[in-house]
């Protein structure tokens, strides 16, 4: 039997109290209103005084109004039906289809134990050289975009998902501008990777309790697919977003706020979310990709302070390209020497030379007389720039090596590399133009 209440002793913004007993956190109720009837989620309980955020907000609810527990936690459908569909941060359909309402599973389960997964040892190739080359994405990896608002991060997600080299891909949005929206959903379409896509999409005009439920269904969802074997690629933007719905919500229970007045466990609701990354023995794998927006560029700002502790690695997309210096994945070791042989080499060797040639390029701005070697040193890290980091460049592995060797051929002799001769021997371009800038 449900419980049903009606007396609400206290209505706060988007969150009533109820006195109630033998409720469960997190679990759902109805509220019945004069406008109809709403769902809620609770937040708090505090002996018999049990705190529920309402999805839809608090506008018509009176404290004489009936409150319905439905004894078990948010559930969303799962399942091949999903596919090419798009919902809201309830699970309720935003593209005209039908609501579904078989195979439902709980969100916000614990992370998979660790006896279960199995070492990341698989690349997802993307198709953009600075991620595949020098920054590989592995599966079952969690792993922060960092970028600030106004960053083309929501294109980089879109392309991802385009070209990623995955099963399924689902798309849990917060907070994001209907014209984002509506841009994820038209370049999916464009480009024909809405069938394996589904979208979870939050924005900024929709009710706060639904932007913290985007992740725990996404990755509930995604969940059930790697199960089945599918290798799913869950992307999301933006964690800070979801850490503000925190911290909004935090505020309205009156809980003593911690730094910049953000939770205390703010910590915790993160590693929660990004844990459950996993790669299955015997089934499919779950990658984590989010966007982490940082104010002001700061990157000690609680919300990617906590995430770089959590995550392994980061990408740092500033001024549209993805930065070669700051960007880490610590799982790349694990893929990129089963690639191709000069893999490592490439990536070492041309990060190397660029970092030379941002030295060079501070020695020009301060007037210094230049080189034969730093006007080397500028032609090839213009190219690398141009040919390289921008995300424009869209190329297979295989071909963004062949690039590397034929980019540093254009600049150096093969001595200047420093690359091993046994390499230089098998991939070194036949007839290299050496620069005489």
């Amino acid at each position: 039997m449900h419980k049903v209440y009606t007396n609400i002793i206290q209505i706060s913004g988007d969150v009533i109290t109820v006195e109630a007993e033998g409720i469960g956190y997190l679990e759902i109720a109805q509220v019945f209103t004069r406008r109809g009837v709403s769902l809620a989620q609770v937040i708090r309980i505090e002996g018999k005084r049990v705190s529920l955020q309402i999805f839809a907000g608090s506008r018509g609810v009176s404290t004489g109004d009936k409150v319905k527990f439905l004894g078990h936690a948010m559930r969303v459908a799962s399942g091949p039906d999903l596919l090419g569909r798009v919902f809201n941060g309830s699970g309720l359909p935003l593209d005209k289809g039908p609501a579904l309402t078989d195979s439902l599973i709980e969100i916000g389960g614990p992370p998979v134990n660790p006896a279960k997964r199995i070492i990341p040892r698989k690349m997802i190739r993307t198709g953009i050289p600075m991620i595949d080359v020098f920054n590989s994405l592995v599966e079952s990896q969690k792993l922060p975009i960092f970028s600030i608002a106004g960053e083309s991060y929501n294109e980089l997600l879109a392309r991802i998902a385009i070209q990623a080299e995955v099963d399924i891909i689902i798309l849990g949005g917060m907070g994001l501008k209907y014209d984002d929206y509506l841009y994820f959903r038209d370049i999916l379409e464009e480009h024909g990777a809405i069938s394996r896509s589904i979208l979870f999409i939050h924005t900024a005009s929709d009710p706060v309790v639904e932007c913290l439920l985007v992740p725990d269904i996404s990755l509930a969802v995604a969940e059930q697919f790697a199960l089945q074997g599918k290798r799913v690629l869950v992307l999301l933007s933006d964690m800070t977003n979801f850490s503000d719905a925190l911290k909004e919500i935090a505020i309205t229970m009156e809980q003593v706020p911690s730094n910049r007045g953000y939770p205390g466990d703010l910590y915790s609701q993160l590693a929660s979310r990004y844990e459950r990354a996993v790669d299955f023995e015997g089934a499919g794998s779950i990658t984590i990709l989010a966007v982490t927006t940082m104010p002001g560029d700061d990157v000690t700002h609680p919300v990617p302070d906590n995430t770089g502790y959590i995550t392994e690695g980061q990408l740092y997309l500033k001024n549209g390209v993805i930065e070669p210096f700051g960007s880490l994945s610590r799982l790349k070791q694990q893929v990129n020497g089963k690639t191709r042989d000069d893999h490592r080499t490439i990536m070492d060797t041309m990060i190397q030379l660029f970092a030379s040639y941002r030295q060079a390029l501070e020695k020009q701005a301060m007037g210094f007389q230049m080189s034969s070697w730093d006007k080397k040193l500028l032609h090839y890290g213009r190219s690398f720039e141009n040919r390289v980091m921008s995300l424009k460049v869209n190329i297979p592995l295989e071909e963004a090596l062949d690039l590397g060797w034929k980019i540093l051929a254009e600049s150096f002799t093969p001595e200047e590399t420093g690359i091993k001769k046994s390499l230089i021997e098998k991939y070194w371009p036949v007839k290299p133009g050496i620069s005489n800038l």
